[in-house]
């Protein structure tokens, strides 16, 4: 099949399990302290360039089954997105859905390594199924795939950044 065909394969051709990444970055920080970062959703604005105002609902807390809601900009669109807490293992592991655990429409997870002082974090995006919000053409996923993973790769380097600024914040040289 040639390039161009399969730019435009039909969507009913289509397999969800085909857009997937993970991306990776070392932090200045334990993996429980990046994991109280991250399962705290309503912080994402520091490192996401993408999503801003989340909340859980009123009284939940980051655990297994909690649901959240955000508001998502692209392309100068904005939604909004309820989403479900699927794994929340203190210091290892973080996971929810777009969409809920039963009909999601995308997984994103963290998990968290120990290495040397710091913490090796990674962020993955999984397409759950196809929707033709998120475009109807291989070429459309493959463009929301890759700018997913831009946006993950800025959030690793945003959050690495806050956290060296956290741990080690910048101070002033007075002249004597």
């Amino acid at each position: 099949m040639s390039t161009a065909t399969r730019e435009h394969d039909l969507f009913e051709t289509l397999n969800a399990a085909d857009f997937a990444f993970s991306r990776r970055a070392w932090v200045d920080a334990v993996p429980a302290r990046v994991y109280d970062l991250v399962s705290d959703v309503s912080a994402i604005h520091r490192w996401s360039p993408n999503a801003t105002d989340v909340a859980l609902d009123q009284d939940a807390t980051p655990r297994v089954g909690a649901w959240f809601s955000g508001r998502n900009h692209r392309d100068g669109k904005q939604w909004t997105t309820r989403s479900q807490i699927t794994q929340a293992d203190s210091g290892t592991a973080f996971t929810f859905i777009v969409g809920g655990a039963e009909d999601g429409i995308v997984r994103w997870s963290w998990t968290f390594h120990p290495q040397g002082r710091g913490t090796v974090v990674q962020q993955s995006w999984q397409l759950l199924r196809l929707d033709p919000v998120l475009g109807t053409t291989r070429s459309d996923l493959d463009k929301l795939r890759d700018y997913m993973a831009d946006s993950a790769e800025s959030t690793l380097a945003s959050l690495a950044q806050w956290i060296a600024e956290e741990h080690h914040p910048h101070t002033t040289l007075r002249s004597q």
